[in-house]
C-alpha cells in the first residue's frame, strides 16, 4: 500500500473527500516528523511508538578500497509496534 492507496482508504472510511483525507494524512505525518525532530516520542495507543535512536560515531571501511573512514554520530527514527498491531498482524 502506498500513500495514494492510504488516502483512498481514509477517504472511504472517514466519509471525506480525497483532498481532505490527503491533507489530514500530510498533517499527521508532519506532526510526527516535527515531534521526532525535536527529540520527542509519539505514542499511538494500540498502534505503536515512534522515537529517535542515537547512533554513536564509529569507524567503518570502504568496501571498494578497504580504506578506514570515520562515520559520524547520527539520529535515526525508530518504530516499536504496539500489542494491538502485533495481534492484528498475527
Amino acid at each position: 500500500m502506498n500513500k495514494a492507496d492510504l488516502v483512498d482508504v481514509v477517504a472511504g472510511a472517514g466519509d471525506l473527500s480525497k483532498a481532505a483525507a490527503g491533507r489530514t494524512l500530510d498533517a499527521l505525518l508532519s506532526a510526527i516528523s516535527g515531534a521526532l525532530s525535536g527529540g520527542g516520542t509519539v505514542t499511538i495507543t494500540g498502534f505503536g511508538t515512534f522515537s529517535v535512536s542515537n547512533r554513536a560515531a564509529r569507524m567503518g571501511r570502504n568496501p571498494q578500497t578497504g580504506e578506514a573512514l570515520h562515520i559520524a554520530a547520527s539520529k535515526s527514527p525508530k518504530f516499536k509496534a504496539g500489542k494491538a498491531l502485533k495481534d492484528a498482524v498475527n
